[in-house]
Protein backbone atom coordinates (compact mmCIF):
# COMPACT_ATOMS: atom_id res chain seq x y z
CA UNK A 1 0.00 0.00 0.00
CA UNK A 2 1.32 3.43 -1.06
CA UNK A 3 2.45 5.19 1.91
CA UNK A 4 0.30 8.36 0.76
CA UNK A 5 -3.20 6.74 0.25
CA UNK A 6 -5.45 5.45 2.54
CA UNK A 7 -7.59 3.15 0.82
CA UNK A 8 -6.04 -0.63 0.13
CA UNK A 9 -7.10 -2.09 -3.42
CA UNK A 10 -6.85 -5.66 -3.61
CA UNK A 11 -6.89 -7.64 -6.91
CA UNK A 12 -8.43 -10.79 -6.12
CA UNK A 13 -6.81 -13.16 -8.90
CA UNK A 14 -8.50 -16.32 -7.31
CA UNK A 15 -9.37 -19.09 -9.52
CA UNK A 16 -8.81 -16.93 -12.80
CA UNK A 17 -5.47 -18.56 -13.27
CA UNK A 18 -7.68 -22.10 -13.93
CA UNK A 19 -4.73 -23.92 -12.49
CA UNK A 20 -1.83 -22.35 -14.71
CA UNK A 21 1.05 -21.58 -12.99
CA UNK A 22 2.35 -19.64 -16.11
CA UNK A 23 -1.54 -17.71 -16.04
CA UNK A 24 -1.40 -16.65 -12.32
CA UNK A 25 1.98 -15.19 -12.93
CA UNK A 26 0.64 -13.12 -16.13
CA UNK A 27 -1.69 -11.76 -13.82
CA UNK A 28 0.66 -10.35 -11.54
CA UNK A 29 2.84 -8.80 -14.45
CA UNK A 30 -0.70 -6.88 -15.54
CA UNK A 31 -2.39 -6.05 -12.11
CA UNK A 32 0.79 -4.59 -11.74
CA UNK A 33 0.29 -1.81 -13.76
CA UNK A 34 -2.98 -0.62 -12.80
CA UNK A 35 -1.67 0.51 -9.23
CA UNK A 36 -3.22 -1.46 -7.11
CA UNK A 37 -1.42 -2.55 -3.47
CA UNK A 38 -2.17 -5.55 -3.01
CA UNK A 39 -2.70 -9.36 -5.12
CA UNK A 40 -4.95 -11.83 -3.61
CA UNK A 41 -4.86 -15.63 -3.85
CA UNK A 42 -6.77 -18.55 -2.85
CA UNK A 43 -4.78 -21.85 -1.08
CA UNK A 44 -6.94 -24.68 -2.38
CA UNK A 45 -5.32 -27.77 -1.55
CA UNK A 46 -8.43 -30.44 -2.47
CA UNK A 47 -6.94 -33.41 -0.18
CA UNK A 48 -7.00 -31.20 3.07
CA UNK A 49 -9.98 -29.10 2.42
CA UNK A 50 -12.59 -31.22 -0.07
CA UNK A 51 -13.98 -34.79 -0.25
CA UNK A 52 -15.94 -35.97 -2.96
CA UNK A 53 -19.18 -35.36 -1.22
CA UNK A 54 -18.56 -31.55 -2.01
CA UNK A 55 -21.06 -30.10 -4.71
CA UNK A 56 -20.35 -27.33 -7.08
CA UNK A 57 -21.86 -24.49 -6.12
CA UNK A 58 -22.36 -23.67 -10.35
CA UNK A 59 -21.60 -26.63 -12.09
CA UNK A 60 -19.76 -24.50 -15.22
CA UNK A 61 -16.89 -27.63 -15.29
CA UNK A 62 -16.46 -29.19 -19.10
CA UNK A 63 -13.54 -30.53 -17.66
CA UNK A 64 -13.66 -31.65 -14.11
CA UNK A 65 -16.17 -34.67 -13.11
CA UNK A 66 -16.26 -33.36 -9.75
CA UNK A 67 -15.84 -29.97 -7.01
CA UNK A 68 -12.86 -32.05 -5.44
CA UNK A 69 -11.36 -32.66 -8.98
CA UNK A 70 -11.91 -28.85 -9.72
CA UNK A 71 -9.88 -27.87 -6.56
CA UNK A 72 -7.29 -30.87 -7.41
CA UNK A 73 -6.43 -29.02 -10.81
CA UNK A 74 -6.73 -25.80 -9.55
CA UNK A 75 -4.07 -26.35 -6.63
CA UNK A 76 -0.04 -25.48 -6.85
CA UNK A 77 2.61 -26.72 -5.01
CA UNK A 78 4.39 -25.30 -2.10
CA UNK A 79 7.31 -24.18 -4.41
CA UNK A 80 5.18 -22.66 -6.45
CA UNK A 81 3.37 -20.40 -4.08
CA UNK A 82 6.66 -19.40 -3.46
CA UNK A 83 7.68 -18.20 -6.76
CA UNK A 84 4.26 -16.24 -6.69
CA UNK A 85 5.01 -14.61 -3.64
CA UNK A 86 8.41 -13.27 -4.22
CA UNK A 87 6.97 -12.74 -8.02
CA UNK A 88 4.26 -9.72 -6.46
CA UNK A 89 6.64 -8.75 -4.03
CA UNK A 90 9.65 -7.78 -6.85
CA UNK A 91 6.60 -5.74 -8.59
CA UNK A 92 5.87 -3.97 -5.55
CA UNK A 93 2.94 -5.46 -4.67
CA UNK A 94 1.72 -6.95 -1.26
CA UNK A 95 1.04 -10.60 -1.46
CA UNK A 96 -2.15 -11.90 0.74
CA UNK A 97 -4.26 -15.16 0.51
CA UNK A 98 -7.13 -16.70 2.08
CA UNK A 99 -6.29 -20.56 3.27
CA UNK A 100 -9.13 -22.89 3.78
CA UNK A 101 -7.51 -25.75 5.37
CA UNK A 102 -5.05 -26.21 8.28
CA UNK A 103 -2.41 -27.79 5.87
CA UNK A 104 -2.94 -24.39 3.83
CA UNK A 105 -2.30 -22.26 7.58
CA UNK A 106 0.67 -24.43 7.90
CA UNK A 107 2.10 -23.45 4.31
CA UNK A 108 1.31 -20.07 4.50
CA UNK A 109 3.33 -20.28 7.76
CA UNK A 110 6.19 -21.38 5.74
CA UNK A 111 5.59 -18.63 3.34
CA UNK A 112 5.99 -16.38 6.06
CA UNK A 113 3.03 -14.03 5.37
CA UNK A 114 2.23 -11.32 7.35
CA UNK A 115 -1.60 -11.32 7.23
CA UNK A 116 -4.43 -13.85 6.67
CA UNK A 117 -7.52 -13.34 4.43
CA UNK A 118 -10.73 -15.15 5.79
CA UNK A 119 -13.23 -16.34 3.07
CA UNK A 120 -16.66 -15.75 3.88
CA UNK A 121 -17.20 -19.64 4.16
CA UNK A 122 -14.24 -20.03 6.57
CA UNK A 123 -16.13 -17.21 8.99
CA UNK A 124 -17.38 -20.37 11.37
CA UNK A 125 -14.34 -22.75 10.87
CA UNK A 126 -13.23 -22.22 14.65
CA UNK A 127 -10.44 -24.93 14.02
CA UNK A 128 -9.10 -22.78 11.58
CA UNK A 129 -9.54 -20.03 12.70
CA UNK A 130 -7.77 -20.46 16.00
CA UNK A 131 -4.54 -21.84 13.96
CA UNK A 132 -4.79 -18.48 12.33
CA UNK A 133 -5.47 -16.66 15.66
CA UNK A 134 -2.42 -17.95 17.29
CA UNK A 135 0.09 -16.56 14.79
CA UNK A 136 -0.43 -13.09 15.64
CA UNK A 137 -0.82 -12.20 12.74
CA UNK A 138 -3.34 -9.50 11.05
CA UNK A 139 -6.54 -11.28 10.05
CA UNK A 140 -8.94 -9.54 7.42
CA UNK A 141 -12.82 -11.28 7.84
CA UNK A 142 -15.25 -11.10 5.06
CA UNK A 143 -18.77 -11.34 6.27
CA UNK A 144 -20.32 -12.68 2.96
CA UNK A 145 -22.29 -15.88 4.06
CA UNK A 146 -22.41 -14.31 8.05
CA UNK A 147 -24.96 -11.84 10.38
CA UNK A 148 -23.24 -9.70 13.02
CA UNK A 149 -23.96 -12.61 15.43
CA UNK A 150 -21.58 -15.15 13.73
CA UNK A 151 -19.34 -12.01 12.85
CA UNK A 152 -19.22 -11.25 16.81
CA UNK A 153 -18.92 -14.44 17.75
CA UNK A 154 -15.41 -15.12 15.23
CA UNK A 155 -14.18 -11.42 16.51
CA UNK A 156 -14.41 -12.28 19.94
CA UNK A 157 -13.02 -16.15 19.17
CA UNK A 158 -10.14 -14.00 17.37
CA UNK A 159 -9.09 -12.17 20.30
CA UNK A 160 -9.60 -14.77 22.79
CA UNK A 161 -6.76 -16.73 21.14
CA UNK A 162 -4.39 -14.11 20.81
CA UNK A 163 -5.35 -12.82 17.15
CA UNK A 164 -5.40 -9.56 15.44
CA UNK A 165 -8.30 -8.55 13.81
CA UNK A 166 -7.68 -6.33 11.33
CA UNK A 167 -10.05 -5.58 9.45
CA UNK A 168 -13.93 -6.39 8.24
CA UNK A 169 -15.45 -6.63 4.76
CA UNK A 170 -18.82 -6.23 3.79
CA UNK A 171 -19.24 -8.89 1.21
CA UNK A 172 -22.29 -10.16 -0.59
CA UNK A 173 -22.75 -13.75 -1.71
CA UNK A 174 -24.02 -13.30 -5.15
CA UNK A 175 -21.88 -13.98 -8.81
CA UNK A 176 -22.43 -11.12 -9.87
CA UNK A 177 -24.45 -8.99 -7.53
CA UNK A 178 -27.07 -6.78 -8.04
CA UNK A 179 -27.59 -2.93 -7.03
CA UNK A 180 -29.91 -4.04 -4.72
CA UNK A 181 -27.72 -6.14 -3.04
CA UNK A 182 -24.19 -3.90 -2.45
CA UNK A 183 -25.51 -3.46 1.35
CA UNK A 184 -23.46 -0.15 1.35
CA UNK A 185 -25.19 0.52 4.44
CA UNK A 186 -23.69 -2.50 5.71
CA UNK A 187 -20.02 0.27 5.74
CA UNK A 188 -20.78 2.43 8.50
CA UNK A 189 -22.34 -0.33 10.04
CA UNK A 190 -19.93 -2.58 10.57
CA UNK A 191 -17.46 0.43 12.00
CA UNK A 192 -19.75 0.72 15.17
CA UNK A 193 -20.04 -3.37 15.23
CA UNK A 194 -15.37 -3.88 15.24
CA UNK A 195 -12.67 -2.30 16.29
CA UNK A 196 -11.35 -2.50 13.08
CA UNK A 197 -10.68 -1.52 9.94
CA UNK A 198 -14.21 -1.58 7.53
CA UNK A 199 -13.96 -3.16 4.20
CA UNK A 200 -15.69 -4.09 0.79
CA UNK A 201 -15.40 -7.23 -0.89
CA UNK A 202 -17.17 -6.51 -3.81
CA UNK A 203 -18.59 -9.12 -6.57
CA UNK A 204 -20.23 -7.01 -8.85
CA UNK A 205 -18.62 -6.72 -11.71
CA UNK A 206 -18.95 -3.60 -12.13
CA UNK A 207 -16.51 0.12 -10.14
CA UNK A 208 -19.33 1.75 -8.86
CA UNK A 209 -19.71 -0.26 -5.55
CA UNK A 210 -16.05 0.30 -4.42
CA UNK A 211 -16.27 3.97 -5.54
CA UNK A 212 -19.32 4.50 -3.34
CA UNK A 213 -17.65 2.54 -0.66
CA UNK A 214 -14.60 4.94 -0.74
CA UNK A 215 -17.04 7.66 -0.05
CA UNK A 216 -18.38 5.79 2.37
CA UNK A 217 -15.36 5.45 4.46
CA UNK A 218 -14.02 2.01 3.53
CA UNK A 219 -10.84 1.61 3.83
CA UNK A 220 -10.12 -1.85 2.07
CA UNK A 221 -11.24 -2.51 -1.75
CA UNK A 222 -11.05 -6.01 -2.49
CA UNK A 223 -12.36 -7.14 -6.23
CA UNK A 224 -11.74 -10.08 -8.42
CA UNK A 225 -9.79 -9.35 -11.68
CA UNK A 226 -10.10 -11.42 -14.73
CA UNK A 227 -8.65 -10.92 -18.31
CA UNK A 228 -11.83 -11.03 -20.30
CA UNK A 229 -15.54 -11.53 -18.70
CA UNK A 230 -16.10 -14.36 -20.93
CA UNK A 231 -13.11 -16.74 -19.79
CA UNK A 232 -13.64 -19.92 -18.33
CA UNK A 233 -14.72 -20.18 -14.79
CA UNK A 234 -16.85 -19.38 -12.22
CA UNK A 235 -16.30 -15.78 -11.15
CA UNK A 236 -15.35 -14.38 -14.49
CA UNK A 237 -19.12 -12.26 -14.77
CA UNK A 238 -18.50 -10.69 -11.19
CA UNK A 239 -14.92 -9.63 -12.13
CA UNK A 240 -13.02 -6.70 -13.13
CA UNK A 241 -10.47 -6.17 -15.97
CA UNK A 242 -7.26 -4.61 -15.73
CA UNK A 243 -8.93 -1.71 -17.79
CA UNK A 244 -11.55 -1.96 -15.24
CA UNK A 245 -9.30 -1.72 -12.01
CA UNK A 246 -6.84 0.95 -13.83
CA UNK A 247 -10.11 3.09 -13.87
CA UNK A 248 -11.13 1.95 -10.49
CA UNK A 249 -7.33 2.83 -9.20
CA UNK A 250 -8.01 6.39 -10.67
CA UNK A 251 -10.98 6.91 -8.99
CA UNK A 252 -10.64 6.14 -5.65
CA UNK A 253 -7.02 8.31 -5.78
CA UNK A 254 -9.07 11.12 -6.97
CA UNK A 255 -11.94 10.77 -4.29
CA UNK A 256 -9.42 10.50 -1.80
CA UNK A 257 -8.07 13.82 -2.70
CA UNK A 258 -11.49 15.33 -2.41
CA UNK A 259 -12.00 13.77 0.58
CA UNK A 260 -9.27 15.04 2.29
CA UNK A 261 -9.82 18.72 0.50
CA UNK A 262 -12.68 20.66 1.85
CA UNK A 263 -13.69 23.49 0.18
CA UNK A 264 -13.84 26.80 1.68
CA UNK A 265 -17.85 27.96 0.39
CA UNK A 266 -17.79 30.95 3.11
CA UNK A 267 -16.02 33.00 0.83
CA UNK A 268 -15.47 33.46 -2.92
CA UNK A 269 -13.07 36.17 -2.88
CA UNK A 270 -10.71 33.69 -5.21
CA UNK A 271 -13.62 34.18 -8.60
CA UNK A 272 -13.77 38.00 -7.91
CA UNK A 273 -12.32 38.07 -11.21
CA UNK A 274 -14.03 35.53 -12.58
CA UNK A 275 -17.71 36.54 -11.22
CA UNK A 276 -16.92 39.97 -13.15
CA UNK A 277 -16.07 38.64 -16.34
CA UNK A 278 -19.27 36.13 -16.16
CA UNK A 279 -21.31 38.54 -14.43
CA UNK A 280 -24.22 40.51 -16.15
CA UNK A 281 -24.55 44.44 -16.07
CA UNK A 282 -28.36 46.13 -16.60
CA UNK A 283 -28.49 47.64 -20.40
CA UNK A 284 -31.41 48.44 -22.20
CA UNK A 285 -33.84 45.93 -23.88
CA UNK A 286 -34.63 48.80 -26.39
CA UNK A 287 -34.08 52.24 -27.28
CA UNK A 288 -35.50 55.00 -24.73
CA UNK A 289 -35.63 58.48 -24.62
CA UNK A 290 -35.24 60.80 -21.90
CA UNK A 291 -37.81 61.66 -19.60
CA UNK A 292 -38.91 58.10 -20.13
CA UNK A 293 -39.47 56.07 -16.96
CA UNK A 294 -37.80 52.69 -16.92
CA UNK A 295 -40.24 49.32 -16.45
CA UNK A 296 -39.35 45.67 -15.96
CA UNK A 297 -39.86 44.74 -19.54
CA UNK A 298 -37.25 47.55 -20.62
CA UNK A 299 -34.34 46.05 -19.15
CA UNK A 300 -31.86 43.32 -20.27
CA UNK A 301 -29.02 41.52 -18.39
CA UNK A 302 -25.47 41.61 -20.80
CA UNK A 303 -21.34 40.47 -19.72
CA UNK A 304 -19.33 41.58 -18.37
CA UNK A 305 -20.36 42.22 -14.81
CA UNK A 306 -18.72 45.84 -14.09
CA UNK A 307 -20.50 47.94 -16.74
CA UNK A 308 -22.39 50.08 -14.03
CA UNK A 309 -25.29 48.60 -12.37
CA UNK A 310 -25.02 44.77 -11.34
CA UNK A 311 -27.57 42.67 -13.13
CA UNK A 312 -28.76 42.06 -8.92
CA UNK A 313 -29.73 45.67 -8.25
CA UNK A 314 -32.38 45.77 -11.16
CA UNK A 315 -35.20 46.56 -8.87
CA UNK A 316 -33.20 49.83 -7.46
CA UNK A 317 -33.90 51.57 -11.19
CA UNK A 318 -37.10 50.28 -11.87
CA UNK A 319 -39.29 53.67 -12.11
CA UNK A 320 -36.33 56.13 -12.49
CA UNK A 321 -36.80 57.81 -15.33
CA UNK A 322 -33.75 58.16 -17.76
CA UNK A 323 -31.78 61.63 -17.77
CA UNK A 324 -30.59 61.22 -21.66
CA UNK A 325 -31.30 58.81 -24.74
CA UNK A 326 -30.17 55.22 -24.48
CA UNK A 327 -30.03 52.82 -27.43
CA UNK A 328 -30.77 49.14 -27.52
CA UNK A 329 -27.61 47.49 -25.61
CA UNK A 330 -26.51 50.47 -23.93
CA UNK A 331 -24.70 49.74 -20.30
CA UNK A 332 -27.13 51.84 -17.45
CA UNK A 333 -25.34 53.47 -14.78
CA UNK A 334 -26.82 55.15 -11.55
CA UNK A 335 -25.95 59.20 -13.07
CA UNK A 336 -27.89 58.31 -16.11
CA UNK A 337 -30.98 58.17 -13.58
CA UNK A 338 -33.19 60.39 -11.71
CA UNK A 339 -32.73 60.74 -7.89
Amino acid sequence: MNADTSVEIIAEIAQAHDGSLGIAHSYIDAIAETGVDTVKFQMHIAHAESSSFEQFRVNFSYEDKSRYDYWDRMGFEFEHWVGLKKHCEDKGLNFLCSPFSMKAVEWMENLEVDRYKIASGEVNNLLMLEAIAKTGKKILLSSGMSDYSELLNASSFIANHGGNLDAVFQCTTAYPTPPDKYGLNVIPELKTHFNAKVGLSDHSGEIYAPLAATVLGAQLLEMHVVFDKKMFGPDASSSLTINDFKQLVDGVRKIEIALNSPVEKNTTDQFKEMKLLFGKSLSMKRSIKAGETLKFEDLETRKPGNMGIKASDYSNVIGKVIQKDLLEGDFINYQDLSQ
